[in-house]
């Protein structure tokens, strides 16, 4: 289990939940290293004072807020926590809406909320509450030194938390070059959706996360071995003769393109596919 971000209290109305916050999500990179590219020699990172130009060690380095040019104020965690000690170790709950009502674009960042010592009974009952009113919270949280938006919503046995961006955050939509609402205004005809409903239907399934993976890492990965195993590994690659053909967005026949990928998807799901032709033959013969 990962440590905890900070230990508090989640507050509705008069109530506190004492909770402990944990990451819900951890991010596989690629762990690659700058080099010389004459001598492969890693290149480090260095901290370098502006003035001087000598390298400061990490345990001089402090935080510092620039009120006037050229003048700071240093901060340290202990002025963090004092400037307002409420906010820092509370997830401060707002208001509470329909669940559902806010945009994807504005989620960020999940975390588990975990019941602190005897406060099992309130959060079950804050959970039990929220699932029964079909809502959610609008809350804030400070999270290493910045007050975050947040969505707090129950979800099975747990509480969870979602960083939100704010409004200002959110890029406008106004300025973007798109095709207008409704079928008829871009000359979508009747046998074009038709296919592209079928080929959804085709495609359809249940979320199950664990189908998915990173598959370009993979393929990163890959093509590091195979440069081990044939000796290449100081060899920058050239770039290929003729690069890939690029797919075009003019479509000039896109009802047989759908009816093209219907049949595929028919014929990377035969199990299906013989449901389909059972339930017609039973079908004719009811008949």
């Amino acid at each position: 289990m990962p440590r905890a971000l900070w230990k508090g209290a989640l507050s509705f109305g008069l109530v506190h939940v004492p909770v402990e916050l944990y990451p819900a999500a951890q991010r596989h990179t690629l762990d690659l290293d700058w080099l010389d590219k004459r001598t492969l020699d890693p290149i480090g990172y260095k901290k370098i004072n502006k003035s001087t130009g000598k390298e400061v060690k990490s345990e001089q380095i402090v935080k510092g807020y620039e009120y006037q040019k050229g003048k700071y104020v240093v901060l340290g965690d202990e002025d963090f926590k004092r400037a307002n000690p409420v906010a820092t170790q509370t997830v401060e709950i707002l208001a509470f809406i329909p669940a559902g009502e806010v945009p994807a674009e504005y989620y960020d960042t999940p975390y588990y909320l975990v019941p602190g010592r005897r406060g099992e009974k309130v959060y079950a009952l804050l959970r039990e509450a929220m699932k029964a009113a079909k809502r959610q919270a609008v809350a804030h949280v400070v999270i290493q030194t910045k007050q975050h938006l947040a969505l707090v919503y129950p979800q099975d046995r747990m509480l969870v938390l979602n960083t939100l961006r704010y409004a200002d955050e959110i890029r406008a939509k106004d300025a973007l070059n798109l095709p207008a609402a409704g079928v008829k205004s871009v000359g979508i005809k009747s046998n074009e959706l038709k296919m592209a409903l079928r080929l959804i239907e085709e495609m359809s399934g249940s979320w199950d996360p664990a189908k998915y993976r990173d598959t370009y890492r993979d393929d990163i990965l890959k093509r590091v071995k195979d440069k081990v195993k044939s000796g290449q590994t100081r060899k920058v690659a050239e770039p290929a003769d003729e690069a890939a053909p690029k797919r075009t967005a003019e479509v000039i026949d896109l009802v047989s393109l759908l009816r093209e990928s219907v049949k595929k998807g028919t014929a990377a799901r035969p199990h299906r596919a013989r449901k389909t032709s059972r339930g017609k033959d039973k079908r004719a013969r009811a008949g």
